[in-house]
């Protein structure tokens, strides 16, 4: 994508001289004059590699990600540390809502700093109010489930086809995303390539930071070369039975985990498939995972807090681990990259406030954390990172071509990885979507619900919960 550097901070500028000058010192609600920009203000020095990584926290975090700050920098890996309440100022004169403010404050981050990498610090900050450590984007895209639904790809992605800010609301209504049923798209021309790679520790306590932060940095320090980093274990099942509907013939579960194991170059692959009985019940995973692997990758159907897949033609649901399950695996510093492929298993806006709303209790909402957060904050295992879902994981299945779906973009994870040997996790995520987007690419004039809309929601509701900057397999000591 097209990087340019923005001419809006020197107008903002210009306004503010003007103004003060003319009508004296502002005061309430504006910065303050004695504090200077972290940004290069010589045009000489712009796009130099300043920092790599770009780790965005609120105050509250900032002790417990030192250590994460120190390790990066040992490895090699240019990082900076900046605090919520310093973008807000530095970007006073930009964005609408906080959620945009940190979106400005990344693209200024690039461009005068050369950032590759954006680790967002924070979850939610509360099990009973919509407050939040580190802010978020939800999309307007509804469906007969999702009302709305969080998306980091908006972080990520930064310019629009132009090299312009992507607002990501091109209508300026405030409302982000928005696509309604049987309309147009409202918001258009969004071209959803990640300008920089975008990870998130969605952590709901300095506790829960710790515990990630010295994975990662375990992580990195010891699994070089380690010879349980090169397997992979996949379970699957039947996701489309056939006594459903015609079209859905075969295993389509187990047929994407045959692609990926295909796409991992000398990696050992163990299956656990629901059509053989290797995959009966959950205990199977959890005996498996024990062992630790480089890669998990489980194919099915989800829930904030559960996942599994079906027995062959429906006969019976295969439950897999759910998130009261993580302390089972017991795989201590094996950690594995998981990649779990299920509606809603990386929705992590879930809060026990829901148990209190029918409608969200039978979603199963009403929960402290999701998945995918619960298996990244395990103290005794777990994973290093887990890609998946925040809505609706929409397959080929759903679409009139037949073609697409979450399951190919996962597909083209793996291949970044084991063909295109992508070695730095945020990479990969990036890599997988620009992949996507280049393969399906979207129709704004098209209604919703059709292939484009599903194809949009693909893509924007894959994040990526952990390190981005991480270094697959470790770093070689």
């Amino acid at each position: 994508m097209k990087t340019t550097v923005s001419k809006k901070p020197i107008m903002a500028a210009i306004v503010f001289l003007f103004f003060g000058l003319a009508f004296g010192p502002m005061t309430a609600g504006t910065p303050s004059s004695t504090q200077a920009s972290l940004f290069v203000k010589d045009p000489s020095r712009m796009n130099v590699d300043m920092y790599k990584l770009l780790i965005i926290t609120p105050s509250i975090f900032k002790n417990a990600v030192q250590p994460l700050i120190v390790h990066k920098n040992a490895m090699g890996l240019s990082t900076k540390l900046v605090i919520l309440d310093e973008v807000y100022h530095q970007m006073y004169w930009h964005g609408r809502d906080n959620a945009e403010k940190v979106k400005y404050f990344i693209k200024s981050a690039m461009e005068e700093w050369g950032v590759r990498y954006v680790l967002l610090v924070g979850g939610r900050s509360s099990q009973f109010q919509p407050t939040w450590y580190c802010p978020v984007r939800y999309v307007s895209m509804v469906d007969d489930w999702d009302v709305e639904y969080l998306s980091d790809l908006y972080f990520a992605d930064i310019y629009d086809a132009g090299g312009n800010f992507s607002s990501w609301d091109s209508d300026n209504d405030g409302m982000y995303g928005e696509w309604h049923r049987a309309q147009n798209a409202q918001d258009t021309n969004i071209d959803l390539i990640p300008d920089v790679a975008v990870g998130r520790l969605p952590c709901r306590s300095e506790r829960e930071l710790k515990i990630m932060v010295q994975k990662i940095i375990t992580y990195e320090t010891t699994v070089f070369n380690q010879p349980w980093f090169t397997t992979m274990l996949v379970a699957a099942g039947d996701t489309y039975p056939e006594s459903q509907n015609a079209n859905w013939t075969g295993y389509e579960g187990q047929y994407y985990g045959d692609r990926a194991i295909e796409n991992m170059s000398g990696f050992t692959s163990t299956r656990l498939y629901t059509s053989d009985g290797s995959f009966s019940n959950k205990k199977d995973v959890i005996r498996e995972f024990r062992n630790g692997w480089g890669f998990v990758y489980l194919v099915g159907h989800g829930s904030p807090k559960q996942w599994g897949n079906n027995a062959p033609n429906g006969t019976n649901f295969i439950q897999g681990p759910n998130s009261n399950d993580m302390w089972r695996f017991r795989n201590k510093d094996k950690l594995p990259v998981c990649v779990v492929s299920g509606c809603h298993n990386s929705q992590f806006d879930v809060c026990l406030r829901r148990v209190f709303n029918a409608s969200a209790r039978w979603k199963q909402e009403g929960i402290p954390e999701c998945w995918s957060e619960r298996i990244l904050r395990e103290p005794t295992g777990g994973a290093i990172a887990a890609l998946g879902c925040t809505a609706l994981g929409y397959t080929k299945e759903d679409k009139t071509s037949f073609k697409g779906g979450i399951n190919e973009l996962e597909g083209a994870f793996f291949h970044a990885y084991g063909q295109d040997h992508v070695t730095v996790l945020g990479d990969t995520w990036a890599a997988a979507i620009t992949w996507y987007t280049q393969t399906y690419p979207v129709d704004w004039n098209s209604s919703a619900w059709g292939d484009s809309w599903i194809d949009t929601k693909v893509m924007q509701s894959w994040v990526l919960l952990g390190d981005p900057s991480l270094k697959i397999g470790g770093y070689p000591l």
